[in-house]
């Protein structure tokens, strides 16, 4: 039986014969021709993995979206830079504007500008 097992193992550990009957990779000694490739591919993937980790830290923050993502506007923001276009524009007078103002419970230049953005 020990001799069956030593002639077993002769012949996995033995080299393929692509290899011309020597031990060790195709390529020889040294590192593998694709190493270079890997380094890179794991760069990308850590900087995925930060990236990835960042925006769902960042989420958690309690801004619930990224800042460059728009969602629809409140209607009461459409509600107010309609009625300032309006105004501008001379549709309406001034007692019209204040009147209509007052129904969405806004005074204006209080709150910035009719955009809704902030200062």
């Amino acid at each position: 039986m020990g001799t069956a097992l030593n002639t077993s193992l002769a012949v996995v550990m033995a080299a393929p014969p692509e290899w011309g009957g020597r031990h060790g990779p195709p390529w020889g000694a040294g590192p593998p021709p694709f190493q270079p490739v890997m380094g890179v591919l794991m760069c990308l993937i850590l900087l995925l993995l930060l990236g990835t980790a960042f925006f769902l830290i960042r989420k958690g923050m309690g801004k619930g979206r990224p800042p460059w993502v728009t969602g629809p506007e409140a209607p009461e923001t459409v509600a107010k830079r309609v009625l300032s276009e309006r105004f501008a524009k001379g549709d309406i007078t001034t007692e019209e504007f204040m009147e209509r103002a007052s129904v969405l419970n806004w005074t204006p230049g209080s709150d910035g500008p009719a955009n809704g953005k902030k200062r």
